[in-house]
């Protein structure tokens, strides 16, 4: 639990300070207000992606114990969060191209898909750590059958 404690708290911060790269350095280069950037997207995977859902899956560890099936838990966390923080620096990366007005390659929005695909088989495999979770919590709350005096 506290790993996944640590990890929300440090994509809130990464995601604040997401928000403040974007406005800053958008201001900077005189980058039109309102004009389209992939820096604004970044800010809010990191904190959508990484803050909410890993103090969802926070919440759910506490009521599942997720972590029972360790190896099953500890392949969602790692392929998930490499998915999200791969995604967010791609994010950035061509966000910063953009404002600076430089030519993205194909390469960046590859790596940026590769990202998106980590965080897919993170999710299903969440997903699978989540269903034997909730199948062992409803066979060890059985209820024990009402006898009569």
């Amino acid at each position: 639990m506290k790993k996944l404690l640590n990890a929300a708290f440090i994509y809130m911060l990464v995601g604040v300070g997401s928000g403040l790269f974007y406005r800053e350095f958008t201001k900077l280069n005189d980058f039109p207000e309102g004009q389209f950037t992939q820096l604004g997207l970044a800010h809010t995977h990191l904190l959508t992606l990484g803050f909410i859902v890993l103090l969802i899956v926070l919440a759910l560890e506490k009521v599942f114990t997720l972590s029972a099936t360790p190896k099953l838990f500890s392949w969602f966390f790692w392929l998930y969060n490499a998915g999200v923080v791969l995604t967010s620096a791609m994010l950035i990366w061509h966000g910063s191209l953009t404002v600076l007005g430089e030519e993205s390659s194909k390469m960046i929005s590859g790596i940026a898909g590769l990202g998106h695909m980590l965080i897919t088989a993170g999710m299903i495999v969440f997903f699978i750590a989540l269903r034997k979770a909730v199948v062992r919590a409803q066979g060890s709350t059985s209820v024990a059958p009402i006898t009569q005096p």
